[in-house]
């Protein structure tokens, strides 16, 4: 009868344990099921959040891009014919100097998505490792190799702008020599051949933005 009742005592512990790790299973089922879910919602609004930020920084690059090109045309042109400047209309040279000393932009990116993934360390846990490899690439070497030339071309543009302020407002072709004229274009080529691979690196920036952008659903 001690057995009997022994017997039972042990199927009825080995159910409740049974049931007890049972449940414990579809505790930790649940949980992971929710964390799963919870980090892909947050991998979707980061990408989502990414998706915006690179299509304004594209957008820009061909704003800054569109402002520079009138300026490397005009320089091209006004190297080609610098022995001949003071034989054209001084209303024309000076025109095309103009367009040269027009504002400049650099570009500086959006990072806010990035930066606050990157800040909570929550980037390192995205699964697609292929998108955040690209844009890690992109932010912390594509982009700060673009702000640190973006200073540089706005050094040297500052220069340029200050040291010609005079020339500038009382007219260029007119009032300067020629050996002024040479000086000038010597000073402004300093900025153009910057400028010229400065542009060229917002295309094969584009390009790389364009490459992430198709990447993400």
């Amino acid at each position: 009868m001690s057995e009997n009742k022994t017997g039972k005592y042990l199927k009825y512990a080995i159910g409740e344990i049974v049931l007890v790790v049972i449940g414990i299973l579809i505790a930790l089922s649940i949980n992971n099921w929710n964390q799963n879910r919870k980090q892909h919602n947050a991998e979707k609004e980061f990408l989502q959040g990414i998706k915006a930020d690179l299509k304004k920084d594209k957008d820009y690059i061909d704003l800054v891009i569109q402002r520079q090109q009138p300026k490397l045309d005009v320089f091209n042109y006004l190297n080609a014919a610098s022995t001949k400047l003071h034989t054209q209309n001084a209303s024309v040279v000076d025109s095309l100097f103009n367009i040269y000393f027009s504002s400049q932009r650099t570009f500086y990116p959006i990072s806010g998505s990035f930066e606050s993934a990157v800040s909570g360390n929550k980037i390192n846990s995205f699964k697609d490792k292929a998108i955040t490899s690209a844009l890690i690439k992109l932010y912390n070497t594509t982009y700060a190799r673009l702000i640190d030339n973006g200073n540089i071309s706005d050094d040297r543009w500052d220069f340029l702008s200050k040291k010609y302020r005079h020339e500038r407002r009382t007219g260029i072709n007119e009032n300067m020599s020629d050996a002024q004229l040479s000086a000038l274009l010597d000073d402004m080529y300093h900025h153009f051949v910057h400028m010229r691979w400065y542009q060229n690196q917002l295309k094969d920036a584009n390009t790389e933005i364009d490459a992430i952008l198709n990447n993400i659903n």
